[in-house]
């Protein structure tokens, strides 16, 4: 992901407002719009598809203009970003690729279609989705078509069709969560040329962004991207055992002190150029391991609570949490979000 400006938020919102939209459209008077069609639902179909291209087109189009247009357009070609961000964009990749896939399959359910059928649709579908992305970069001469990206987007679509194909039920869920950083024990920074000074709050909002939503998810020393088992699902005798069926355990990855894409160095639009010491803020790599919780599980009287939860299992709830970093640090929090 060499553009953390959009992509991130493009590609996560679009599935939440397909699904969530389409549900709020259907007025069948025998049929609750929070269950699924047990066959397949014309009215249901079409009204999806149809809220689904909109959004999509409009989407496309506002990214388009509001983003890539303003860089330089030319011939498609690629670009090799693996070494951008200790790959912690690669795991967004995974997770949204994910995320997409699934939602799209809930969505492909709801119209009543068949399982397979309905597989097939929300990996094709999600597949699609990354790819549009991923084109317009392609033709941008500021980054270009990142192979990187596309074998991420694909493994993450792929763990969701082995689990449907193993399993029938997802066992393994892709969440996200984004914990506040420190960023005032940082030094303020002189240009190189002694002109001009910056603190690196300053660089953050410049490259991340300063609402909520950018920083849950741009900010990749923040951002933490997690694959959550659900421990019940892998019982031998499951149905028999009385473990809490909302209880996951999660391994996740992040990284830390990440202020440019391949180094901790930048220049600003008027020319000053400014570096952090490799040396004092190493970049380096988390690797997490959590406690969870699968709201999916969690079983209400509320048919529309039920639909509330399942939508928002993308996120890592809060929990005590164990680090190992690349700096060779084991760091315990009580809670980490």
């Amino acid at each position: 992901m060499q553009n953390p400006k959009l992509k991130p938020l493009f590609l996560l919102l679009f599935s939440c407002l397909v699904f969530q939209t389409a549900i709020g459209q259907d007025k069948t008077p025998t049929l609750s719009f929070f269950e699924k069609a047990d066959t397949f639902h014309p009215r249901r179909f079409y009204t999806i598809a149809g809220i689904g291209t909109v959004i999509y087109g409009s989407a496309s189009i506002g990214l388009w203009n509001e983003w890539y247009k303003n860089y330089p357009i030319g011939k498609f070609h690629f670009f090799n970003d693996w070494e951008e961000w200790k790959q912690v964009d690669k795991a967004g990749h995974f997770f949204t690729s994910y995320i997409y896939a699934n939602y799209c399959f809930e969505g492909a359910l709801w119209t009543g279609m068949n399982r397979k059928k309905a597989m097939w649709t929300g990996a094709l579908v999600g597949t699609g989705l990354q790819l549009t992305v991923e084109v317009m970069d392609g033709f941008s001469e500021k980054w270009g078509f990142s192979m990187g990206d596309l074998a991420f987007n694909t493994a993450g679509t792929l763990l969701f069709m082995g689990q449907e194909l193993a399993w029938q039920e997802q066992r393994i869920k892709m969440k996200v969560s984004s914990h506040a950083v420190d960023y005032g024990a940082f030094p303020t920074l002189t240009s190189q040329d002694a002109t001009q000074t910056m603190s690196i709050s300053e660089r953050v909002q410049n490259l991340y962004g300063t609402s909520f939503a950018e920083l849950l998810l741009k900010d990749y020393n923040a951002q933490t991207n997690w694959a959550s088992f659900n421990i019940w699902s892998f019982l031998p005798e499951r149905e028999k055992s009385s473990f809490p069926k909302w209880l996951n355990l999660a391994v996740g990855y992040g990284g830390g002190n990440l202020f440019g894409g391949f180094g901790n160095q930048w220049t600003t639009d008027d020319g000053a150029t400014f570096v952090l010491s490799s040396t004092d803020y190493p970049r380096y790599r988390r690797y997490m391991l959590s406690l969870d919780i699968d709201l999916s599980q969690i079983k209400t009287r509320k048919k529309w609570l039920n639909t509330l939860f399942k939508t928002l299992n993308w996120i890592k709830i809060p929990s005590p949490t164990l680090e190992f970093n690349s700096k060779g640090e084991i760091r315990g929090y009580p809670i980490y979000w």
